[in-house]
């Protein structure tokens, strides 16, 4: 009887944990991102004690080489991304009447639409002020200014106090089913160490392959749209259809010739191919073995509950759940 008591409360915890969680969503969002850091950097803590470093001191090197580079890197790309910031703002407008009166006539005569024309050309409009006011936006500014100083005082603390914390989990499950939950664990942190090696990278590759590649053929926005299809990529197909789609649009409207779509459908093409037949195959495989659905309906639970964060956490979310339901359904067969 206190056995089933005990796993009774268990999953009342796990129930009141999630709904906490989803009550605290607006705010969650340095403490996730945090906690993500401090899982990726642990191992090389762990690493550094091998070698007789003492913890503290072990986590406060790898703390501050990761702010480095971060801080180096951000250095860098500051007046990049400013300058595609502001290249974006002055074609979007360009974009935006280049469909007004290339697309959009030719669209409202196929489907007969002429009582809807001036509807559809007061709805581009009105999305040509709504791009430049997020891009503008100064309150994104400053949420995004305090995750940047949170995240990193975050992830410092559970470094700190990482095996603590674990611990203290641990002992926090029942002894019944300890053994369980452990063994579930460490299956759950395999798989997530097979999406951070593998998706995270190809994430990167694919912005530097699109980023580098659009700017090479002329785009002014290149680098900027290569950077957002890159991270687009981690929805199947989204990240592709991005690239092709609006890189086409904006070289149609920079150079305004049809013959500039060979050179973006090019780089697309080398794109696709490395990451289907190198990038994919070599650093991912099937070790996390999400159906595609799966990965959008997770993609869009996790903007819908956490953000942008949320987004990026969907994933490795899903696919500890997926373990998780492979270890229910192999309980429910026996």
């Amino acid at each position: 009887m206190a056995q089933l008591i005990n796993q009774y409360l268990f999953v009342f915890l796990i129930v009141l944990l999630l709904a906490l969680l989803y009550l605290l969503s607006p705010i969650l969002t340095p403490f996730l991102l945090g906690t993500l850091l401090a899982y990726l950097v642990n191992p090389l803590v762990k690493r550094l004690e091998k070698w007789k470093i003492p913890h503290l001191i072990s986590v406060i090197m790898i703390f501050l080489i990761v702010i480095g580079i971060f801080f180096l890197i951000v250095i860098m790309l500051i007046p990049v991304v400013n300058k595609q910031i502001i290249l974006l703002e002055e074609v979007i407008p360009q974009v935006i009447l280049w469909l007004q009166h290339s697309i959009m006539p030719q669209f409202v005569e196929f489907f007969n639409l002429d009582e809807f024309k001036p509807t559809l050309a007061t709805t581009l409009s009105k999305t040509s002020v709504l791009f430049g006011a997020v891009l503008s936006s100064g309150s994104t500014l400053i949420g995004w200014m305090i995750n940047l100083i949170l995240t990193p005082v975050v992830t410092f603390y559970l470094l700190c106090d990482w095996d603590r914390i674990l611990h203290g989990l641990r002992k926090l499950l029942p002894r019944s089913i300890a053994a369980t939950v452990v063994q579930l664990v460490r299956k759950c942190d395999e798989v997530l160490g097979a999406f951070f090696r593998g998706q995270l990278l190809i994430m990167l590759l694919l912005c530097l392959i699109y980023g580098v590649g659009l700017t090479l053929v002329g785009l002014q926005v290149g680098l900027m749209l290569g950077i957002i299809g890159g991270i687009l990529s981690v929805v199947p197909y989204l990240g592709s259809i991005f690239v092709v789609v609006s890189a086409s649009i904006v070289a149609l409207v920079q150079f305004g010739d049809w013959a500039s779509l060979f050179w973006v459908w090019g780089i697309f093409i080398i794109g696709q191919i490395i990451e289907g037949y190198v990038l994919t195959p070599y650093l991912i495989g099937k070790r996390i073995g999400l159906h595609p659905v799966a990965v959008i309906f997770a993609i869009m639970a996790g903007g819908s509950l956490f953000g942008f964060f949320g987004i990026l956490l969907a994933l490795p979310v899903a696919a500890v759940l997926m373990v998780l339901l492979q270890y229910a359904s192999l309980i429910v067969s026996s």
